[in-house]
């Protein structure tokens, strides 16, 4: 585990969505490394996926300052904002949950390789799990770049804990953050949904966090 007052040191200010402020591990460096290659990229589509609160969005946003950039969510795509995206260099298309029409995504997939230009595709899953009805669509959603944001290691839990308390200034120890990380549940939902019953409770207490309140929201006996 890299050393507590590096942490301190890269986590302590307010909450961006920089690139520094962006820590890596071995959970999402395969994601960040791909975003990092481009444009040198081997296809021009690149789907990054992950649980929720796995940090998709902010790659997404490091990725929309590396070139001239369009930043839609799916329910906007339509007919008449091909328009637009020939203006753009790279399209991100975020919070993908297959909601929109296969004909207008497939049409975006083909602009793209016709246009040489480059798409950034943000979901939960892989697309080319999607149940697409479209053959063509289907055999499209394979022929991608894919980085999963696997679930959290020992690593990037602390430094999403430290962050988050950083981001508040509030103080917490770091055998309680290794006490937390062996108890967990490997999940970033679950990790944010502690970090805010913590933070809750301690605010509710009027005390500084300790073993006592972590053990209470963990629900750890002894």
């Amino acid at each position: 585990m890299k050393d507590i007052d590096q942490l301190l040191l890269n986590f302590n200010q307010k909450k961006n969505f920089e690139n520094d402020n962006f820590y890596v591990s071995k959970s999402n460096f395969l994601a960040y490394e791909i975003l990092n290659k481009w444009p040198r990229w081997e296809k021009n589509i690149l789907n990054i996926y992950g649980e929720k609160y796995s940090g998709k969005t902010h790659l997404a946003n490091i990725f929309k300052k590396k070139g001239k950039t369009k930043y839609i969510l799916e329910a906007e795509l339509n007919d008449e904002i091909f328009k637009e995206l020939k203006l753009y260099e790279c399209i991100i298309l975020d919070n993908f949950n297959n909601i929109i029409s296969e004909r207008i995504l497939y049409t975006l997939f083909n602009f793209i390789d016709q246009s040489n230009k480059y798409l950034l595709i943000i979901s939960e899953k892989p697309i080319n799990k999607t149940k697409f009805q479209l053959k063509d669509l289907i055999s499209r959603a394979k022929n991608c770049l894919f980085a999963e944001i696997e679930i959290p290691d020992d690593e990037l839990i602390f430094a999403i804990i430290l962050k988050n308390f950083s981001d508040k200034q509030i103080t917490i120890e770091k055998k309680l953050i290794e006490f937390i990380i062996k108890r967990i549940d490997r999940s970033y939902s679950k990790i944010y949904d502690f970090i805010y019953k913590l933070d809750q409770l301690s605010l509710k207490k009027k005390k500084p966090i300790t073993l006592k309140i972590v053990k209470e929201i963990l629900k750890v006996k002894n």
